[in-house]
């Protein structure tokens, strides 16, 4: 195999192929790339058989082949080269990478035993890659780090009405976002349920394109999903077994709430915690006032902090976790905040706060972003 190709495009090329590539394995072959070259330019793929990474570019194609070599070994590589074409060619099992006047030798990894990539046939609609990314950025942060209970590590996507929802849970809080689905393909109504550190790389790396193609597909009992644009596709294995039904936890509307600036929230809560221990929780107390934000660290250090709020209903005392707070104020991405007060059967116990987005004090935001957070239990 030889070819040549621009070095900026080659490097993010391979960059895109590795990102989603494990850092340790138990299967050297797949760390590897896997570099193929045709007359119509060369394709570049990364598998760990839950994940794959494929790409296209263009290049200067001298001799077709296939060649599979380290993969972060030659992103680490092609980052670094001078600026001016990289030439590639193979010679009895040894690839060698010559950019200017720098010259790389590595050893190619048997292409036979890689395993075969993916595929989906039928796309199933389309998305907008800007409100894609930043409904994975607003969600992601709710779904569970903890893997003994795998389903909640996921997001699950649900298509219905030309909607795409986006919801996460990690059972202290629920995130949903809903945007825009075209399912002139095909597909009006589905769900798939993906792992979330995986689709956050996806809406990193795709959310500059103008749409991104899904695609969702069952193969020998191996239920996949897929996202592309602009020549690059992203495959994933969905997550088997049954999200919990938390949309359903979401009030049909709240009368008692407090309106405040998101930014002054943001700062205050950040200021006040620093004394907290950790996975302790601030007390926010709201009157017709204000909000006042208390933490008691420790004998050494305590903190309080008012801040300006609308409050409409009575006076309300929560306790919230700081940072599970800051998650769903950092995603509202609007100038003001309204933060509602649910109720419970039990009056000792109060019900989660809902956090939407406000475009004014006096007028409510658009709904298509909730983020519902459990308080802690009050201490007297």
């Amino acid at each position: 195999m030889r070819f040549q190709a621009n070095r900026d495009v080659l490097s993010d090329a391979v960059s895109f192929a590795v990102k989603l590539l494990p850092q340790r394995t138990t299967l050297p072959i797949l760390s590897g790339v896997l570099i193929r070259s045709t007359d119509s330019g060369i394709s570049l793929a990364s598998f760990d058989y839950e994940v794959s990474a494929q790409t296209e570019i263009a290049a200067e194609v001298q001799e077709p082949g296939v060649i599979l070599v380290s993969g972060r070994l030659l992103a680490d590589i092609v980052s670094k080269l001078p600026n001016a074409p990289v030439q590639f060619a193979t010679d009895e099992g040894k690839i060698s990478v010559d950019c200017g006047s720098a010259h790389f030798t590595l050893l190619s990894m048997p292409v036979e035993e890689y395993p075969t990539l993916p595929s989906v046939d039928q796309p199933a609609g389309l998305v907008p890659g800007d409100a894609f990314a930043e409904a994975v950025a607003q969600v992601g942060v709710a779904a569970s780090r903890d893997d003994v209970t795998p389903v909640i590590t996921g997001v699950q996507l649900e298509i219905a009405d030309n909607v795409l929802s986006l919801v996460a849970t990690d059972r202290y809080r629920v995130a949903v976002r809903e945007i825009d689905w075209d399912g002139s393909a095909g597909v009006t109504e589905a769900t798939a349920l993906v792992p979330a550190r995986t689709l956050q790389e996806i809406g990193r790396t795709l959310g500059h394109a103008s749409t991104i193609q899904v695609a969702i597909q069952n193969n020998d009992d191996r239920e996949l999903i897929a996202f592309t644009a602009d020549q690059k596709t992203v495959t994933s294995l969905l997550i088997k077994g049954n999200f919990p039904p938390v949309k359903r936890l979401f009030p049909e509307s709240v009368d008692h709430y407090a309106v405040l600036n998101t930014g002054d929230l943001i700062e205050a809560t950040r200021r006040v915690q620093i004394v907290l221990e950790r996975e302790a929780a601030l007390r926010f107390s709201f009157s017709s006032e204000g909000l006042t934000l208390e933490a008691i660290g420790s004998e050494q250090a305590q903190a309080s902090e008012s801040i300006d709020a609308l409050l409409t209903g009575q006076d309300t005392v929560v306790s919230l976790k700081p940072q599970f707070l800051l998650d769903g104020l950092s995603s509202v991405h609007s100038e003001f905040v309204r933060i509602s007060f649910t109720k419970t059967d039990n009056p000792n116990k109060p019900g989660p706060v809902l956090i939407t987005s406000q475009t004014s004090r006096e007028q409510a935001g658009s709904d298509n972003y909730k983020y519902l957070l459990q308080p802690n239990l009050l201490l007297r």
